[in-house]
C-alpha cells in the first residue's frame, strides 16, 4: 500500500470527522443519518492515520509530496 494522501488531506478529513462527532454527541444529527456519517467519520479517521484511500487509485489522485 504506498502513501497517496498528503498532510493537508489528512488535517482536512480529521477535522471533518471530529465535526461530525461533536454534532453527534450534542444531539444535532440523529437516527441513520448519524450512523452514516459516523461510519464516514470512522473512514476518514483511518484512512488519515494510514495516508492511503483507496478512492484516490481509479482517479490516479496523489496528493503526498514526497514522490
Amino acid at each position: 500500500m504506498k502513501k497517496n494522501m498528503g498532510l493537508f488531506d489528512k488535517v482536512i478529513r480529521i477535522l471533518i470527522a471530529v465535526v461530525i462527532i461533536v454534532l453527534y454527541f450534542t444531539g444535532v444529527i440523529s437516527g441513520l443519518l448519524a450512523i452514516i456519517l459516523l461510519i464516514f467519520a470512522g473512514v476518514f479517521i483511518l484512512t488519515s492515520l494510514l495516508g492511503f484511500c483507496p478512492l484516490y487509485l481509479p482517479f490516479g489522485i496523489n496528493t503526498n509530496k514526497k514522490e
